[in-house]
């Protein structure tokens, strides 16, 4: 395997992972009060993935652009910001290595 099939596969698995725990976090609610114990230890290992990715996207939100229209903060922007920004990085370093 190439130096770019690696780092595709590694950002492939970045994005399965934040879309994983986006969808997980809409169903595990809906499930009620006793969600399946396999969906609660996949979110949570997903969490454990996703967050030092996530948690300095949604700081930085929360001290720039939720000050300026806080109707957002209801809304959690980070895996959106985190999915375009891997985007971008992944295409920069395509480009650097090719």
């Amino acid at each position: 395997m190439t130096l770019i099939g690696i780092m595709d596969s590694i950002f492939l698995l970045l994005y399965i992972a934040i879309l994983g725990r986006i969808i997980l976090s809409f169903v595990i609610p809906m499930l009620g009060a006793s969600p399946n114990p396999l969906l609660v230890r996949i979110y949570q290992g997903l969490g454990q993935i996703t967050e030092p990715i996530l948690g300095p996207i949604r700081v930085l939100l929360s001290r720039t652009l939720l000050r300026i229209v806080p109707a957002l903060a209801i809304f959690d922007f980070s895996p959106l910001v985190a999915i375009i920004l891997l985007e971008r990085i992944q295409h920069y370093l395509r480009n650097a290595v090719v």
